[in-house]
């Protein structure tokens, strides 16, 4: 249904009788594995390091003679570099006449004697859907954020999502282009990802229902899973998967891109807070009046800590059907 622009009144907003329900995605299983919209790490400045990277030398047999090694080979060391990504700007407004906030008794619709309008508070309602929207704005720019650090107060900063930080010439992806899921690829992700140094923590994989499907179909066929059955219970669902180098958790998340999967270190990745002095983050405040209604922000500044790149790993391009 369409969403209401502007000032919500006893018109554009009509109560009702009935239990809420909503078909909307509002799982972010993403952000509450790593702190959610109250856990996490916190910056005063809107640009924060994820991490300092550095190379050792290839390992290699020495080749020193006992004559050579009266002379110290040349000096060398170790260079590093800093990684950061930035915090971005989630504002959210509601304004409600006066009028609207008196008339909880006016119901349209159907209605039957001694009900009542659910919600009750129009006001309540509105300021938690709007934490739920910004909860899951949030759960998609870590997952496909594109990231922008702003040069002046005109553009927007935009925090860098997972998938974009994989398939960097940091991290670690492969492009399936179009076909499907199998085996071969997930082994190969999972070798390039060892070999080029994840250290394999707490290992969650991320994606759509589509590509939860075929992982459990794909496992299931490959080793001929016998599914568990009873007169009166089937059915299988693939939950973790065991490579070479780790195990692997499987988790839904309706908000990542329908044609890839992330496989995310989630103990090195966390919210970064940059709250606002004498407010905090996330806070809800009103605004100026300008008439019989009452208009209220919601405002706060959150940014991803992600960790070294090749902590990670992805598929993209997968066949979706």
């Amino acid at each position: 249904m369409p969403q209401v622009n502007g000032t919500g009144n006893t018109f554009n907003l009509p109560n009702y009788a009935g239990d809420l329900f909503t078909a909307s995605q509002t799982q972010t299983p993403f952000l509450s594995m790593i702190g959610g919209l109250s856990g996490g790490k916190q910056t005063d400045n809107f640009e924060f390091q994820t991490g300092v990277v550095y190379d050792l030398p290839d390992a290699e047999q020495p080749n020193i003679s006992e004559n050579a090694s009266t002379k110290a080979p040349e000096a060398t060391h170790v260079a590093r570099e800093q990684r950061t990504n930035v915090v971005q700007i989630h504002q959210e407004t509601i304004d409600l006449t006066y009028a609207k906030q008196s008339n909880s008794g006016r119901l349209s619709g159907l209605n039957t004697a001694s009900q009542s309008a659910n919600p009750n508070d129009e006001k309540a309602f509105q300021i938690q859907q709007k934490l739920v929207k910004i909860a899951r704005d949030v759960e998609y720019s870590f997952l496909n954020g594109t990231y922008n650090k702003t040069e002046d107060g005109s553009t927007a900063n935009k925090t860098r999502g997972m998938l974009e930080l994989c398939t960097s010439d940091a991290g670690t992806s492969i492009d399936a282009a179009g076909t499907a899921l199998t085996k071969s690829l997930f082994d190969q992700l999972f070798r390039e990802m060892a070999d080029n140094g994840a250290a394999f923590g707490n290992m969650v994989l991320f994606c759509n229902s589509y590509i939860k499907q075929a992982i459990t179909n794909l496992y299931a066929d490959f080793f001929k899973a016998q599914m568990q059955m009873t007169q009166n219970i089937a059915g299988m669902n693939i939950t973790q998967i065991e490579s070479d180098f780790c195990k692997v958790g499987i988790c839904f998340d309706p908000f990542i891109k329908t044609d890839s999967l992330l496989v995310a270190d989630v103990a090195q990745a966390a919210p970064v807070f940059q709250p606002v002095p004498g407010k905090g983050n996330f806070f809800e405040e009103p605004l100026a009046k300008e008439g019989a209604s009452d208009r209220i922000q919601i405002y706060g500044q959150i940014g991803l800590a992600h960790g070294p790149a090749f902590l990670h790993g992805a598929i993209t391009g997968l066949e979706v059907k």
